[in-house]
């Protein structure tokens, strides 16, 4: 008899079989010891009809209804052909007719707790409907064009059985309030939401155990060796699907409060003694404790949240910047900041970048009408939610040399470190033999600090480096690994965050303006190499270029993916409930409190399942070195040693 599923089965194997009236898709788990089986109606052009089957079979019983299917079926062709793919990225459909769109390549790029991350290396589109029939050809090839320009082979991430959408903290240890709603990821992070859940009734569930979540960012990890102890860097961006498109026709805010380029970068840290997230307690194998090796940081980037633009009409590199909509009240920057306290709580560091004087004023406009913004604002906060504005002129800094650029910034970071803190899955370092094993004290992040500049790029992805060399410091240390949390540059960890760090806003800065980042962390710290004045030439040709002829094509693209329809300007500001009250006075209190997310943790290892099977491969030979621990970059080079 077939079963039903367990709340710990992750189906990472997918084969498709079709013939003229349906597509089966049988899902299996790592261990090909349980299977799942989907059926897709292909008769009907109009309507997505999916029968998925809520029992769960073993290899045997799955072979015998495939057996079955295929006696079945014979008038229609049998199974047909066997595809091998690794996920459903979702349906999308354009003039007439579904289209399944099939993750057919993977690669791993990160495993954290046990749980592969995965880059969607390539993807298949396939009709749904046997008869595919259209009405308009011409128009529906022009749709599926425009929709591939969003290449989905490029910085799209997954895993099956780790909340990519979500941070650590929360994933180990929940939250006070859902601020995911009714779904069990975060949506905002998930860029092919519409894609999940538009062939489907608004109230249904996702069935994530078939169709995958892509997160649309940078996944990054890299190994750091210090005396023969193993630590595991990682950093994950992850970039809403709201108010998401090119550089500039994408500013500011909407009317929801959702701001352009926003970008959430989680840097995490964990000493990689045991693979999962938790380790058998000595006492009794049965039971399981909380692993204390993993830490997070969170940062976040987004445009300034008030209403400008700036219009590319004229084909001028540095198009005038108009703030279009003048609102007294603030009302979307208002529900910008609201949702903020939502989702990380108090204290918010707001850290401005943007230029304070110039021949011609342009940046400058935005930094008074910010200002004037956030003063506003904060009048009606309690005095210990008020949000911490610091503006500085990171460029007049650089360029006139009236202040060491990377030092303020660290102590700015240092100072919001000590206000929201970090995650610390466990106590500090060796503690635990020392108390009762029930004791388990653990560290959480109240707050956020926001960063940006003009374009959130280049000065704002050098001071989130900045931010994550000094919170890697703390995590270090709170790890054991090091005596204290300052750590120096030029030291191989301080020089592979670095190269993270590049990576990382090069990529932002790809999605976002079509080129890499100008200003480098090593312009700011006035040890350029011998090309980068040349490469910064380049770079700034090439985003002009883009931006000027490309832009409308890629916003185009986005928006169809995005399933945004009928976007408008806005011409006037938003209208809220109250001018003065313009907070949820529970979003003021901390999100994460000690005692639930002592007890969330705790019930997050005794009830999630082994992922053993998952990482080391059951009935496959292999060996540890083939393994990506083993073959991460790391900074430990040994001579001859090839990986």
């Amino acid at each position: 008899m077939a079963q039903k599923p367990s709340s710990s089965s992750a189906y990472n194997k997918f084969i498709l079989y079709e013939n003229r009236t349906r597509f089966f898709i049988i899902a299996s788990n790592a261990a090909e010891s349980r299977h799942r089986i989907i059926k897709i109606d292909r008769t009907s052009q109009d309507e997505l009809i999916v029968i998925e089957d809520e029992a769960e079979y073993s290899g045997k019983q799955m072979s015998a209804m495939l057996k079955m299917l295929d006696d079945g079926n014979k008038s229609s062709g049998g199974l047909g052909k066997a595809k091998v793919f690794f996920g459903i990225a979702g349906f999308i459909r354009f003039t007439a007719g579904w289209y399944i769109i099939l993750i057919t390549k993977r690669s791993v790029v990160a495993l954290l707790g046990g749980h592969y991350l995965y880059h969607c290396e390539n993807t298949e589109m396939i009709p749904v409907c046997f008869n595919h029939k259209l009405e308009k050809p011409a128009e529906e090839q022009r749709l599926i064009n425009i929709f591939k320009q969003v290449d989905l082979s490029k910085n799209f991430y997954f895993s099956y059985t780790y909340d990519l959408t979500s941070t650590l903290q929360y994933n180990l240890t929940g939250s006070s309030r859902k601020v995911h709603g009714r779904w069990e990821f975060n949506d905002r992070f998930a860029w092919n939401f519409h894609m999940l859940t538009a062939p489907f009734a608004e109230d249904g569930p996702i069935k994530t155990n078939w169709l995958l979540p892509l997160v649309h960012g940078h996944v990054d990890q890299a190994k750091l060796t210090v005396l023969g102890r193993v630590v595991f860097v990682t950093l994950i961006a992850r970039r809403s699907r709201h108010f998401a498109g090119a550089r500039y026709l994408k500013r500011g805010v909407n009317s929801e409060g959702n701001v352009a380029n926003e970008v959430e970068t989680e840097q995490i840290v964990s000493e990689a003694l045991t693979t999962p997230f938790y380790y058998p307690s000595s006492k009794n194998g049965q039971r399981r404790r909380p692993n204390p090796n993993y830490t997070s940081y969170v940062q976040y980037r987004g445009s300034i949240p008030i209403y400008w633009t700036q219009e590319t009409n004229s084909m001028t590199p540095k198009p005038p910047i108009e703030i279009s909509v003048v609102d007294p009240f603030y009302s979307a920057a208002a529900s910008h900041f609201d949702d903020l306290f939502k989702r990380y709580g108090a204290p918010i560091t707001v850290l401005n970048l943007i230029k304070k004087r110039e021949p011609v004023p342009r940046e400058s406009k935005l930094l008074d009408e910010y200002s004037q913004c956030v003063i506003y604002l904060n009048q009606f906060l309690p005095p210990d939610r008020k949000m911490i504005y610091c503006a500085w002129d990171m460029s007049r800094a650089y360029k006139e040399k009236t202040q060491d650029v990377i030092s303020y910034l660290e102590d700015i970071a240092e100072e919001s470190l000590q206000r929201t803190g970090f995650f610390h899955s466990g106590p500090e370092p060796y503690a635990h033999f020392l108390q009762n094993e029930d004791d388990h004290t653990i560290l959480l992040q109240n707050g956020i600090c926001r960063t940006n500049c003009v374009d959130c790029l280049d000065r704002t992805n050098a001071a989130q480096f900045v931010f994550g060399k000094r919170a890697l410091g703390h995590q270090l240390y709170a790890l054991g690994v090091v005596d204290h949390p300052n750590l120096a540059f030029d030291t191989d960890a301080v020089n592979m965050l670095t190269e993270m760090y590049h990576d990382h806003g090069d990529t932002i800065a790809l999605q976002y303006t079509g080129s890499a980042l100008v200003n480098r962390v090593e312009t700011y710290r006035r040890m350029p190499h011998w090309n980068s004045h040349s490469r910064d030439i380049i770079e700034n040709i090439r985003r002009f270029y883009t931006n000027s002829l490309l832009d409308a094509d890629k916003q185009q693209a986005i928006n169809l993916f995005l399933g945004v329809k009928n976007e408008r300007p806005v011409t006037q500001p938003s209208v809220r409930k109250g001018y003065r009250k313009w907070f949820h006075e529970e979003y003021l209190q901390a999100p994460y409190c000690i005692e639930d997310c002592d007890k969330g943790l705790r019930e997050f290892v005794q009830n999630k399942g082994d992922f053993w099977t998952e990482y080391y491969r059951p009935l496959l030979f292999t060996s540890l070195g083939k393994h990506f621990a083993y073959s991460m970059n790391s900074t430990l080079k040994l001579p001859g040693w090839v990986p």
